[in-house]
């Protein structure tokens, strides 16, 4: 499961990196902590649906898009 977490806080930090955004724009777009978002991309947390449907529109994806090829 670790493995998971870890592919879905890479893919969050390369759509963030290719939008040319800081890990705290980010986190301001989806409405969660700085510190939160750092812990996401280095897969250290478990992200619950609300979370993850947060970021996804923080990212202005769906959350099928940002999940493509992981599970």
């Amino acid at each position: 499961m670790q493995e998971l977490h870890k592919k879905i806080g890479e893919r969050i930090r390369a759509f963030r990196l290719k939008q040319g955004w800081s890990q705290e724009e980010l986190a301001d777009r989806c409405n969660i902590h700085r510190g939160h978002m750092g812990q996401i991309e280095r897969g250290e947390k478990n992200l619950s649906i609300d979370t993850l449907v947060k970021v996804s529109k923080g990212l202005d994806m769906t959350v099928s898009a940002l999940l493509k090829g992981i599970v």
